[in-house]
């Protein structure tokens, strides 16, 4: 192994880290509050919450108050219907309240930079940087986006993700192959696995990989060294989607983030 290329990795696994760290990132969540047509009050948010054909409502009491962008809100406002998988977010004193659609469901979820989650967090061990586990592939697009159902690690829930296609790879002497979505920035891709480490070493339920955006040939370069848990593996307020069917590699992928201690 290269020095550079274990200094690449700490500097990239020291970034993912301050991101996950953030005052208000997921760590910070103190709960998850499914809503229904019933106004209901929660732990670490003003108001009464609902939701119905309109979008959510919440009812703010004299002398309660969230900030949205520039906006002040007082008495009672309605956010316009959310989107599968978007979010709105407003300000309540140092906290912020997420406002989100997951699996179908409106749901809230403050997250307060006193979250014990959060102020207990340490860092997450990981597996030494290896170049050997940096392998090239391909992918290999399918004639239409399919659609792809998953379950989640909340109970009663699926999620509905369009696969662009599959990566294709040899990994420990075989062949593999794992349906991939597609990532954050255009072009990239998003792969949900499981290996033989999962639930000894590594996160049970999942683990996640970015791949940059393929060339024009199909090739893509597959670092499982930069492989990291999804918020389900810190919190229990979290709603992560599993893996897709055959996302699960019969080789122990040593490498990447290992469970939280």
């Amino acid at each position: 192994m290269t020095i550079l290329f274990q200094e690449e990795w700490d500097q990239w696994h020291a970034a993912h880290e301050k991101r996950r760290a953030d005052p208000h990132g997921f760590l910070a969540i103190t709960g998850l509050h499914w809503l229904t047509d019933t106004p209901q009050r929660f732990d670490g948010a003003p108001g009464e919450w609902s939701t119905g054909p309109d979008g959510v409502t919440v009812a703010l009491a004299d002398g309660e108050s969230l900030t949205h962008g520039e906006t002040v809100l007082k008495g009672t406002h309605t956010f316009p219907p959310i989107p599968e998988r978007g979010d709105v977010t407003v300000t309540f004193g140092d906290a912020k309240i997420e406002i989100a659609k997951r699996g179908g469901y409106d749901v809230v979820r403050p997250r307060h930079p006193s979250s014990p989650v959060l102020t207990a967090y340490t860092g997450t061990p990981a597996y030494p940087a290896d170049e050997k586990w940096q392998v090239t592939g391909r992918f290999v697009a399918f004639d239409e986006p399919q659609p792809t159902t998953v379950g989640s690690v909340a109970e009663g829930i699926e999620h509905v993700y369009e696969s662009p296609g599959r990566v294709e790879f040899d990994l420990g002497g075989s062949p593999r192959s794992l349906i991939a979505f597609n990532g954050y920035q255009p072009g990239t891709l998003s792969v949900l696995f499981t290996d033989e480490t999962s639930g000894l070493t590594t996160y049970a339920a999942n683990r996640s990989l970015l791949i940059d955006a393929p060339a024009a040939d199909g090739t893509v370069t597959i670092d499982f060294n930069r492989a990291t848990n999804l918020p389900c593996a810190y919190s229990e307020f979290a709603t992560c989607p599993l893996p897709p069917a055959g996302n699960r590699l019969a080789v122990a992928v040593e490498a990447g983030e290992k469970k939280p201690a």
